[in-house]
């Protein structure tokens, strides 16, 4: 019956805690407990037993010690309503303050303007920040549904599975459908060589994905979940603070007007003693109203002023946070320069490999056509800014492919070339460009159609003709 005691143990004046739905049983069944009759008093919402070895008296003596054992629970209780009434008339209070001052009835505190500019500062990184994130993971990951799978995993603090990218997935059908055409025939062949580079597209741009997300994307995440959400507590805190402190200048104030006012106007018309003796009340309690209110002014004013100064400390933190930024921005910006000095790297290979591919293929036969013709390919891989583009745009009757009688010139022969773009060599048997520049170009017999020999001075070696306009 008893919890962990056995009844031979009580004394008088011990307090007991039973089981639920117990009590009764216990008062029943207790008759004479070590050479004493107990008297039992009990609390109708606790389990607390309380034994007296007065029966006449059940609180006098030991047993009245065990009262606040049980009326604490009550107090506890009181207190927790009391508590929320107050907080729910300061919040009325602040917020009729603010309503007032939203309307112009009352006078409203002005930051300093160091603080102004640091919180103007603030919500400017904040704002921009955001906008910059977002549209970060739109340019890294142009699908909606994979960025919301992504912010899924990230809020529930679990790894996100592995995905390909859609360079590897494109390779991977290449790969798939030359097999399906036969790997030793020319379009099959070819298939599997686009197939197998664009799979190096797809972990070069994996490697930017993961390099962009530690460096850049986590840090700006990291401020907008962490340090701006600090800065916001604390600014939200001083709002509610200078509105304390409002709201006790207002209270001064009436308190002072309504001092002044008793003091200018006494009420001379009534000589009874009474009167004079209510009026004497009424002034000290005017006078101390507004003593009172001084000294929560007082207390107000030391408040706002430690609340200013924690969140001045804080928003001055956005210096630093600014240079984290940069360095994060810096490292961005490698990443993504590897990652497309790497394509263009791939993308280079690739034409030099389809050149081959259309090279070794003999043009009479009808099966040349099988084989992707090397300058549309270049076009088509390079994109609207590749030098093929540039050289069909400057003129509207030059085809997209130089003739191999514009060419192969004889070797005595030689032209004029406007450099397109910058190249640079990669072997000592090609010789390196700068765009703009002029040079001599010619051809020898048997050479490849889509490079020239090119001479600048005493410098001679292989260029490619896709970087050159040639002048009449």
């Amino acid at each position: 019956m008893l919890q962990g005691e056995g009844s031979r143990d009580l004394q008088p004046g011990a307090v007991v805690t039973l089981n639920a739905g117990r009590r009764a049983d216990f008062r029943s069944s207790v008759k004479r407990i070590n050479g004493f009759s107990p008297s039992v008093q009990s609390c109708v919402c606790c389990c607390y037993i309380i034994i007296s070895a007065d029966p006449e008296n059940p609180l006098r003596g030991e047993t009245q010690q065990a009262l606040p054992v049980c009326s604490a629970h009550h107090s506890t209780m009181d207190f927790n309503v009391k508590k929320l009434a107050s907080g729910a008339g300061v919040f009325f209070t602040r917020a009729v303050q603010f309503t007032e001052e939203k309307l112009g009835q009352a006078e409203k505190t002005e930051l300093d303007p160091h603080l102004e500019n640091l919180i103007t500062r603030a919500d400017c990184t904040k704002n921009w920040t955001e906008k910059i994130l977002r549209q970060t993971e739109v340019l890294l990951q142009p699908n909606p549904s994979a960025r919301i799978e992504e912010f899924i995993y990230d809020k529930l603090d679990k790894k996100l599975p592995s995905r390909t990218t859609n360079p590897e997935l494109l390779g991977q059908y290449m790969l798939e459908a030359a097999n399906e055409f036969g790997p030793g025939t020319p379009y099959g062949s070819t298939l599997i060589t686009v197939g197998e580079y664009q799979k190096r597209l797809g972990g070069a741009e994996r490697e930017l994905l993961q390099t962009s997300a530690a460096t850049f994307l986590t840090p700006l995440r990291n401020f907008l979940e962490g340090d701006w959400r600090t800065i916001s507590k604390e600014r939200r805190l001083l709002e509610n603070r200078r509105l304390d402190l409002d709201i006790c200048k207002a209270r001064l104030k009436k308190a002072k007007q309504a001092e002044a006012k008793a003091a200018a106007a006494p009420d001379f018309q009534e000589t009874r003693p009474r009167n004079y003796v209510l009026s004497a009340s009424a002034s000290a309690l005017l006078s101390e109203e507004v003593d009172k209110a001084e000294h929560e002014l007082r207390v107000a004013q030391t408040e706002f002023d430690r609340q200013a100064e924690v969140t001045r400390l804080l928003l001055e933190g956005i210096g630093s946070t600014h240079l984290n930024h940069l360095r994060c921005l810096q490292d961005f910006a490698e990443a993504q320069a590897t990652y497309y000095a790497q394509c263009h790297h791939y993308m280079q290979d690739l034409q030099r490999e389809l050149n081959k591919c259309a090279n070794s293929v003999s043009t009479p036969h009808p099966t040349a056509a099988v084989c992707p013709d090397p300058d549309h390919l270049s076009a088509f891989l390079s994109g609207p800014s590749s030098p093929v583009a540039t050289v069909s745009s400057s003129s509207s009757q030059r085809p997209s492919k130089l003739d191999m009688e514009q060419t192969q010139l004889p070797v005595t022969g030689s032209r004029k070339a406007k450099v397109l773009y910058d190249y640079d060599a990669h072997d000592a048997s090609e010789l390196s460009l700068l765009a703009d520049e002029l040079i001599t170009v010619y051809t020898v017999p048997g050479m490849d159609p889509d490079w020239l020999i090119g001479e600048r001075g005493n410098q001679k070696g292989k260029v490619p003709v896709t970087y050159l306009e040639l002048l009449s």
